[in-house]
């Protein structure tokens, strides 16, 4: 059977589909405070299902029937890219059929439409990755891989300090301000997604490279064109004296994991990863590290107790009455 391609994208949909996508888009900001991120993933898939129900000929979202959005889910499953592979995971896909959900949802829920007809049809299966936490080692060695005592050494060192004492976002680690951190009661304020604000707690070790690096590195962080230090609000800065993007951040993480060998292994959010798995393999309540990450849900969470194969065993070895028994 012949695959797929995805048509090039087109103009804006007409009529009443396009001004509910709109209001749909504002619902999504003021009703569920949802982050700009995920916003701009809900508009790019939107206007996915836009372009197909406009290729079917509707134009209204009373015109769709479950048969409808069981046809756009194959037409998912069904593109191809320019080397005949799929051009969508099934965790893009299923994310696709999350978005026109909350559409029609939406939709009902201001009595435009009698009934959701996505709320029968079935998203394919993802598969539950599990997270790739470092050991205890290799986080020791990637802290022993910052070397420079300059200014941009002690940022890196702090940001690394960061992103494994208190398993924040990278998005949440560059959006703090310097009014976000008291060093004396060693806690963090940290706005996580959908403008939801939660204190965190910053170790000793994190402390100590942020003190160091806010009394001398980040005072060093000069504007070339003025030469003025920076103004702004920001505690991560780039060397121009400007908010430290999440792209820079990154860049800054995987540099030094290729330093110590970790490659392509280490991303910030292996770092918050290892945050989890390593205060779980220690003893911490689960509840303290959902509320430590920021995590709506519980069973977000559980995922963290299911990567550690060591503590699996000795929990086994200890615990089964004929796990030493010849």
């Amino acid at each position: 059977m012949k695959r797929a391609v995805e048509p090039p994208a087109a103009p804006d949909p007409p009529g009443a589909l396009a001004r509910l996508l709109s209001e749909h888009e504002v619902w999504l900001t003021v009703e569920r405070g949802l982050a700009a991120n995920s916003i701009a993933a809900y508009r790019r898939d939107l206007r996915r299902y836009a372009r197909f129900l406009c290729a079917t000929g509707i134009e209204d979202p009373s015109e769709v029937g479950e048969e409808t959005v069981a046809g756009y889910v194959a037409h998912l499953r069904s593109l191809v890219g320019d080397d005949g592979r799929p051009s969508l995971s099934s965790a893009s896909i299923a994310r696709g059929l999350v978005a026109v959900r909350s559409f029609h949802r939406f939709c009902v829920a201001e009595g435009l439409l009698p009934s959701d007809p996505s709320s029968e049809v079935g998203a394919p299966r993802v598969p539950q990755g599990i997270p790739k936490a470092l050991d205890e080692v290799e986080v020791e060695a990637l802290f022993g891989a910052i070397t420079d005592d300059g200014p941009c050494g002690q940022r890196d060192r702090a940001i690394l300090e960061m992103l494994y004492a208190t398993g924040v976002r990278i998005s949440e680690l560059v959006g703090l301000d310097l009014a976000d951190i008291d060093l004396a009661d060693g806690v963090a304020r940290v706005m996580g997604k959908g403008g939801r604000e939660r204190i965190v707690p910053v170790g000793r070790a994190a402390r100590s490279a942020l003190r160091t690096y806010l009394g001398g590195g980040r005072l060093t962080q000069r504007t070339p064109r003025t030469g003025r230090r920076s103004e702004v609000d920001a505690v991560f800065l780039n060397v121009r004296g400007g908010r430290l993007t999440r792209q820079s951040c990154w860049k800054i993480v995987r540099g030094a994991g290729e330093r110590v060998g970790l490659g392509e292994r280490l991303s910030p959010h292996v770092l918050r990863h290892s945050c989890a798995t390593h205060m779980l393999d220690h003893g911490a309540d689960i509840r303290v590290v959902q509320e430590l990450l920021g995590h709506a849900r519980v069973s977000t969470t559980q995922v963290y107790t299911k990567v550690s194969p060591s503590r699996l065993r000795a929990v086994y070895d200890s615990a089964h009455p004929r796990a030493h028994r010849m």
